[in-house]
């Protein structure tokens, strides 16, 4: 990529996981930022284009031009990687980084954290089930005092009543068999500031899971409560939302 800066990184043991190359445009390289926003992808070459475009409506809402979206291919088999290349070549907020192989969900948003320069750092899936635009309500929640602020899901709609209650069970079960008050009915979508930000990079867990591990940090922590969507296969014929 001629117009883009590449770099090669080997990430530190036990936050950026093996090998990572890094592509973004080498004229807006940033050492700081408003905000990151930083989606893990996998198998995501149908819902990326789209998903850029409410995330970055989303954050110029919130913080005008000073933000980055900080993509992180986890081994996807499709064209994922093709689709972030291109997307960094032509937006200077975009920086997409491939890791070696696939190291799962929760070791791929943890190299993106590890990446994240900006003063408060918005963890989200890029396959649409959770919505950019509740940044503005995170944001806002935040700027009340909050350290991280946690989406919450009331319902998701399109699953059945098995995987509801199931659902459902493992989180309560999450809880009793842990000292940790995790919140029920969450994922790994929230806003989180600095500060949270650089204790979690600290910690030095291999084997991580992250919402228990930002719960076990504490600080001041809240909910924004919202319908989680999933796409029928008609909407999104590929892998957009599982």
């Amino acid at each position: 990529m001629a117009d883009a800066n590449r770099s090669m990184v080997r990430g530190r043991r036990g936050h950026a996981p093996g090998l990572a190359t890094a592509w973004c445009l080498a004229a807006r390289v940033r050492r700081s930022a408003a905000l990151s926003i930083v989606a893990p992808c996998y198998n995501e070459q149908a819902c990326l284009a789209e998903f850029h475009r409410q995330a970055t409506q989303a954050a110029r809402a919130a913080v005008g031009e000073d933000y980055e979206i900080i993509l992180v291919n986890d081994g996807s088999r499709d064209a994922t990687l093709a689709v972030m290349r291109a997307l960094a070549a032509t937006d200077p907020h975009v920086i997409a980084i491939n890791l070696s192989r696939n190291f799962g969900h929760q070791k791929a948003l943890s190299a993106g954290l590890h990446f994240a320069r900006g003063d408060r750092v918005l963890a989200i899936d890029a396959d649409l089930q959770d919505p950019p635009a509740l940044l503005a309500e995170m944001m806002a929640r935040m700027d009340e005092g909050h350290d991280v602020v946690y989406g919450q899901r009331r319902r998701r709609a399109g699953e059945t009543l098995f995987k509801t209650t199931t659902a459902a069970l493992f989180y309560r079960l999450l809880r009793r068999l842990t000292e940790i008050d995790i919140p029920a009915d969450t994922g790994d979508f929230r806003l989180m500031n600095r500060r949270t930000v650089d204790i979690f990079k600290s910690m030095p867990e291999q084997f991580r899971f992250i919402r228990g591990l930002v719960a076990w940090i504490g600080l001041r922590q809240t909910p924004v409560l919202y319908d989680a969507t999933r796409a029928t296969p008609a909407a999104r014929p590929t892998r957009c939302a599982r």
